[in-house]
């Protein structure tokens, strides 16, 4: 039997013009859901539409087993909430999908039971997950490395650059591997040594 989920803080988004966004986002119960290639490559593809659908320039991402971190800057008049749907919602229904077909006793540890009753196979965590506006250079390039060291400070490399699922790469690299990155519209910030891990 699964433990009750803790009292959610309520997720406030501000929408603010030419601000960017620093968002994370965990699986159902923070269950390893995004620890396989195949659910990694379906959150690429995801947010790959999604920016077709909402568009915004990506600056940082890092899949970690159970959760996401993005930075991103979303276009004018783009919202945030409608972009986090367009993300999650599409690679959701792919894995219960996929569970529904090829491992449906799996499902039983997605059951969500929600307080009026209603019963919903969940990847995502309920909730909005963490939304903070980024307003300056330094908290942008801050951000970024934090997620870029997220991999290393839970021991699954001992180099950014190792993890598969992360823009570190393609920032050190210059290539826009496994998608593009939006490096031209991240805000200048003067370091001696930027990308410095």
């Amino acid at each position: 039997m699964e433990p009750h989920l803790p009292h959610r803080k309520l997720c406030r988004r501000w929408d603010i013009p030419w601000e960017a966004h620093y968002l994370t986002f965990s699986c159902f119960y923070r269950r390893p859901l995004l620890a396989g290639e195949r659910s990694c490559r379906w959150f690429l593809d995801s947010l790959q539409r999604a920016r077709e659908k909402h568009p915004f320039d990506l600056w940082g991402w890092v899949i970690m087993p159970e959760h996401v971190h993005l930075l991103l800057w979303p276009h004018e008049g783009v919202r945030i909430s409608p972009l986090l749907a367009s993300l999650k919602l599409p690679v959701a229904k792919r894995a219960i999908a996929y569970l529904e077909e090829n491992d449906p006793s799996y499902l039983d540890r997605l059951l969500d039971v929600q307080p009026n009753g209603a019963r919903a196979h969940r990847f995502w965590q309920r909730g909005g997950g963490y939304d903070r506006n980024i307003r300056t250079a330094q908290k942008a390039y801050e951000k970024l490395k934090y997620i870029h060291l997220n991999p290393i400070r839970r021991k699954l490399v001992t180099r950014v650059e190792d993890w598969p699922w992360s823009s570190a790469r393609a920032w050190l690299s210059g290539k826009d591997e496994p998608i593009p990155i939006d490096r031209e519209s991240m805000p200048v910030y003067i370091k001696t040594k930027p990308w410095e891990y």
